[in-house]
């Protein structure tokens, strides 16, 4: 790609930066009243069947194509000529992914404790398949910063699978609903993927780009498999320990804890990639836009982390009902966990952009190894809240210092990066403190409670945006110049 090209294509970064906040806003609070019509209608006994089989899903997701579809988003030149060798690997290891999945449900499911949910995770086999053929596409659409699309795409997957399982579980399909419009939401993104696709989608084994492909991918892959072990671990453990009704309580209380991410990290996320990876040949303006991207990220979602995790207990009551009551000591520690893994998940994507894909699968071992005892230990004497507890302390004490070691490696010191994060900590953790204060002195109005930590969060989010206001045009400003600079590009 040319430089002229680059700099068309970046210039589009601000645009898709604004619709993937919007993308992102959209999917979580648009159907945040049919997630809490699901919860109160099924219960954490039948949300926890269902928890069972998405975690398979999770699992699966994460290697099913051998990561070689994230090289689409890194490769030099235009991925054109890969983009068939690509699909082949993607279906094939997908359709190996889905079938093992098929045979080893039974055994998984006994495994965390919940037999009933084998069908339920052999349908979610189908997802496994989509994934693999829309793997592409979604990664050019990424590439291209085509997020106008990728919104039709998100949104139509969203609601049609949010509405099919409601109007399902009206009619007592039970947990087998969630995994029915799960499947009914994939396979309409799935049309709107290959429609929008900037390439034909074609099938093909080019020899010449295979090696290159599966050298780049499978450390990935590996990589993505400790990932999920390190990420679900504490479901795994919930699950196994303590049974499928904790299960449902921790991931609502996961999911809750999620809504930060999904709302504002992941938008962010869809553009970081791709600008980094344009500016891979200039390090030092790599370096800038992610302590650029950082800054902005901990802005927006550090303070709304610190306020779910304060005002836990009364956010719980109002939104969920008493009968989810119990979720709450598990979401604080998770809101807090949140935060850090908004800041790991960032990272991770700027080191494998770097080129340290090993030194990542490294990193990834030993927070599994350090993570699953204090997972266990804390679910056998404090329950939810002491798995969630666990993966804070291990977070801070094990995985924070790794990444500091690594991105110091790559040439950006921990000093560079913190000045760009303790300002939104601070002020986080003020409206953290106030949140809990507020929950404990209007114990008895549970909407007062939230609506008076939402006001004094809100109030941060805006004092830190303004602060950042110009990043978003420093970063496009920087882009754009040294896009449009004339330099080599290797072949």
């Amino acid at each position: 790609m040319d430089g002229g090209s680059d700099a068309i294509v970046i210039s589009r970064a601000p645009r898709a930066l604004a619709l993937s906040f919007f993308n992102g806003i959209g999917l979580k609070f648009g159907t945040v009243g049919i997630g809490i019509a699901l919860a109160r209608l099924l219960g954490p006994h039948e949300f926890g069947t269902y928890a069972v089989a998405l975690l398979w899903l999770t699992a699966a997701l994460s290697f099913n194509d051998l990561g070689v579809s994230l090289a689409i988003v890194r490769w030099p030149e235009e991925p054109a000529a890969i983009a068939p060798t690509v699909n082949t690997v993607s279906l094939l290891a997908s359709a190996v992914v889905a079938a093992a999945g098929a045979a080893l449900a039974p055994t998984f499911a006994l495994a965390m404790g919940q037999p009933a949910a084998v069908g339920i995770t052999r349908l979610m086999c189908v997802a496994v398949l989509i994934s693999g053929a829309v793997s592409t596409p979604a990664e050019l659409m990424l590439r291209q910063f085509m997020q106008g699309k990728r919104l039709v795409v998100d949104q139509v997957n969203v609601w049609v699978g949010a509405v099919s399982s409601l109007l399902l579980a009206l009619s007592g399909m039970g947990a087998l609903s969630l995994a029915v419009g799960r499947i009914l939401g994939s396979s309409a993104a799935m049309v709107l993927f290959l429609r929008f696709s900037p390439q034909p989608f074609r099938l093909g084994l080019d020899r010449r780009y295979l090696r290159p492909l599966l050298h780049f991918g499978v450390p990935l892959a590996g990589a993505s498999i400790i990932v999920f072990a390190a990420s679900f671990a504490d479901q795994l453990v919930v699950g196994g320990v303590l049974g499928a009704s904790a299960l449902g309580y921790y991931v609502l209380a996961f999911n809750l804890s999620s809504w930060p991410r999904d709302a504002f990290s992941l938008p962010l996320r869809n553009i970081a990639p791709p600008t980094f990876a344009r500016l891979q040949h200039e390090p030092e303006a790599m370096r800038s836009a992610f302590r650029a991207v950082l800054g902005l990220l901990a802005a927006v979602t550090l303070p709304i982390c610190l306020l779910l995790a304060g005002a836990a207990e009364p956010l719980i009551r109002f939104i969920y009902g008493q009968a989810w009551a119990p979720a709450a000591s598990a979401l604080v520690w998770l809101a807090m966990f949140a935060a850090f893994r908004i800041t790991f998940e960032l990272a991770y994507d700027y080191l494998v952009v770097v080129g340290v894909s090993r030194s990542i699968l490294g990193l990834q071992v030993v927070t599994l190894a350090a993570l699953v005892p204090a997972l266990i230990e804390g679910a056998r004497h404090w329950g939810i809240a002491g798995v969630a507890a666990a993966q804070v302390v291990v977070a801070a004490v094990v995985v924070a210092p790794i990444y500091g070691v690594l991105f110091r490696r790559a040439g950006l010191p921990a000093s560079r990066l913190l000045g760009r994060v303790w300002l939104p900590l601070l002020i986080g953790c003020g409206v953290g403190a106030s949140a809990f204060a507020l929950g404990e002195l209007l114990r008895a109005s549970a909407l007062g409670a939230c609506a008076a930590a939402g006001t004094i969060a809100l109030l941060a989010l805006a004092a830190l945006i303004y602060r950042d206001r110009s990043e978003l045009s420093k970063l496009r400003g920087s882009a754009l110049a040294r896009a449009a600079a004339p330099r080599e590009v290797p072949v």
